[in-house]
This record gives C-alpha cells, structure tokens and sequence, in this order.
C-alpha cells in the first residue's frame, strides 16, 4: 500500500496530553521547549497537530487563541507556535496547516499572528498583511541606582481584589475580551504588579507580569498609559528576579526601548505583525507595549 502524502495526513485537535510532543517539536526545530508556555496556549487556546507519520511525535502543530464573541464567532484569534518538524520542512504540511486553520477552522474570523522573515512569506501569500513591528530584546536589567517608581503612578504587587480592574483596563486597551487568558495571570506568572494613579481615587494606570521561561523572565503584558509607567513596571519586575530579562515590545514605542537598552537588554531579533480580515489590531496601541507572548498576540 502507498502511504499517504505528507499534506494528505489528517489535522487533529491538541491537548494538554500532547504537552511534551509539542515541546518536542519546539527542540527539533531549534526553539527552546518552553513547556510553561505550551501548557498555557493548550489550555487557554486550542491547539491542531498532525502527527508523523512515522510514529515520532508531532509532524507539525499550531495553537490559535481567541478573544471576544460575537454572534459570528470571535471577535479576534491569534495564532502562534506554527511548526513543523525539521525532517517533513518544505513538502507543504506548514501551508496545509495553516490554510486549515485560516481558510477552515477560522474561516471569516479577523486573524493576527508575529512572523519570523522566515515565515512572513507563507503568511502573505494567504492573505496576511505586515501592519506593525515587534522587537525582541534580551538581557541582565541594570538597576544603575534608578529609582523604583517614575512619574506619578505608583506600582505594587497585585491582590486578587485588583482582578477586575485589571481585566477592565485589559479589555478597554486590547481591544477585545481576553478574560480566560488574563485570569491565568496569577498562576502562569511569577509576578503580577499595577501601577496606580497617586490621586486619592488610585485610578489603574497600567498593569504587567513577569513569567518564567527557561532561563529568562519575560515580560509580558505590559499595559501602561505612559513611558514613565511603563518604566516603573518593568523596574519592579527587574528587581524580583536574578534572571536575564526578555520581552518584545511594540518598535513604536522608541523611548521605552532605548530605556531597555540603555539597562542593559539587548536586540535580538524583530518580529512582523500581521493581521488579516482586520486593518490592524484593534484597541489602543498608545498602551499595549508587550503582549504577554508573541504566539497569543
């Protein structure tokens, strides 16, 4: 009998017993295997797989995350961790994959994605359109006597009577409803902090987490209504970990990211962002400055 086509060979739903395929995957593809972040995607998200044909793991995977609903579906799906094994690269399972997904399984729902240069390709030829920047940085964060808090807001940790506010400002600045991903924040994250106005009311000015990844701590989200804030997060996040620093941050936002450099984080690679269906990212770019990962957008 001839076996099928790598392209002809069925697309299954993942789940979070497929955990250590889709780490495995990551490791054969170069990537690190960030488990922590594969178990949130698969739990938050829905993740789609086929798997090899010669009966090692995963020959491809992806993870789509939805935001919002409205009587036609989502609001907003991001769609990241697009893989396929090194061996099965370049006979058309990533394109069977995502036309699946997009053309499919998505079929009419507004889609953003971060693009490598390696993948940004593929992704314009099914639709997609470069209508933003992301740059990832990296690195030990110097403190140089900086102090802890700038401008007027005030940070401290989060408390579990901060949940709704965080999720009101969450919606109001992403643009859609992403509660089953920021409810996960406190679990996920080793650090959760807000930022405050000084005023007597105390208005909720920004808010960000730090979340273990391997040897780094990335950053992310990262929501503030200014630099100064966005500063004074990123400050207190520093200051609880001895680990190396990593986060992508939105290339418009050029004074936080020489703020970064100048502390130490150094440029790693840059990312497009992508949408289709959909003119750009709706919310308010002004204060998104690092999405919590680039795979859930």
């Amino acid at each position: 009998m001839t076996p099928p086509h790598i392209t002809d060979l069925p697309i299954r739903a993942l789940t979070a017993d497929d955990l250590r395929r889709c780490a495995d995957l990551s490791e054969d593809r170069g990537w690190l295997r960030e488990e922590h972040k594969w178990r949130l995607l698969l739990t938050a998200g829905n993740g789609y797989g086929v798997d090899a044909p010669d009966g090692r793991g995963l020959a491809a995977a992806c993870v789509v995350t939805r935001y919002g609903e409205s009587h036609a579906g989502p609001e907003l799906a991001a769609i990241g961790m697009v893989l396929v094994a090194d061996r099965f690269a370049r006979q058309g399972l990533g394109r069977r994959l995502m036309t699946h997904i997009c053309d499919g399984v998505l079929k009419g729902v507004p889609l953003t994605l971060h693009a490598t240069p390696y993948g940004r390709p593929l992704y314009e030829e099914l639709g997609f359109e470069t209508t933003g920047r992301a740059e990832m940085l990296k690195g030990a964060f110097r403190h140089e006597g900086a102090p802890a808090t700038y401008g007027t807001s005030r940070v401290r940790p989060a408390t579990a009577e901060d949940l709704p506010r965080i999720l009101r400002l969450d919606t109001e600045v992403f643009g859609t409803d992403r509660t089953h991903m920021i409810t996960r924040l406190p679990a996920f994250a080793d650090r959760l902090v807000v930022a405050e106005d000084r005023s007597e009311d105390g208005t909720l000015t920004g808010y960000a987490a730090a979340w273990p990844n391997m040897d780094t701590q990335v950053i992310g989200p990262l929501i503030a209504h200014d630099t100064a804030t966005a500063q004074s997060l990123v400050t207190a996040l520093a200051a609880g970990t001895g680990r190396e620093l990593r986060t992508d941050v939105d290339v418009r936002h050029e004074e936080l990211l020489a703020w970064l450099k100048d502390r130490g984080l150094a440029p790693v690679a840059f990312n497009a962002v992508m949408t289709r269906d959909i003119p750009g990212l709706p919310g308010d770019w002004t204060r998104r400055w690092a999405p919590l990962t680039v795979a859930a957008g």
